[in-house]
C-alpha cells in the first residue's frame, strides 16, 4: 500500500470499528500494518481485505468495503484475491471471524464457501469489559470462527 492508502484503511477501520487494533483468534493486529488488498472504483478506493499468515493457515484480519459499493461484488472479488494469495503462500485454509450480531458478514462469509467451526462465548465483550450494543442493537458478545479449508 502507498502511504495514502494506508491512511486511507486507518480510517476506514476507525469508521467501521472505532478502533485500528484488531483482536482476532485471540492474536492482536494492527489492521493497516497487515498485508493489505485494495478496491478501487475509478481509481478511488472502495474497500480493502488485510490479512496474515503463519504456518498453514491466512487469517483475514479485516475486510470492509463503503457502504456505497456494497453489495457489487466487492468483497467477494477481495475474498477470491485473498484466497489466491493463501494459495500462493500454500496455505491450508483461510480463517476469518465475526461478531455475533454482524449477520451481514456470518451471511456473506458463508456465501464464500466459510463454514462456522467455533465459537467463542463472551470473547468480544471480554475484549472491550463490557457488552457493548451492535447492528440492530443486538450484544456484542461473541467472536464467531468461520473457516474455509483449500483444495
Amino acid at each position: 500500500m502507498t502511504e495514502d492508502e494506508k491512511s486511507f484503511v486507518r480510517s476506514l477501520v476507525n469508521r467501521f470499528w472505532g478502533e485500528e487494533l484488531q483482536i482476532t483468534f485471540d492474536k492482536e493486529f494492527d489492521v493497516a500494518e497487515q498485508p493489505t488488498f485494495i478496491a478501487k472504483v475509478k481509481s478511488k478506493i472502495a474497500g480493502f481485505v488485510s490479512f496474515s499468515s503463519a504456518d498453514d493457515t491466512l487469517i483475514i484480519v479485516a475486510l470492509g468495503i463503503l457502504p456505497t459499493y456494497q453489495n457489487h461484488g466487492i468483497g467477494s472479488k477481495l475474498i477470491e484475491r485473498v484466497e489466491s494469495e493463501a494459495r500462493r503462500l500454500k496455505n491450508k485454509r483461510i480463517l476469518v471471524s465475526t461478531s455475533n450480531d454482524d449477520l451481514p458478514a456470518f451471511g456473506f462469509y458463508q456465501s464464500q464457501g466459510f463454514q462456522v467451526y467455533e465459537v467463542r462465548p463472551n470473547a468480544i465483550a471480554e475484549k472491550h469489559g463490557k457488552i457493548l450494543r451492535g447492528l440492530g442493537g443486538l450484544p456484542v458478545r461473541d467472536e464467531i470462527r468461520l473457516q474455509k479449508v483449500l483444495d
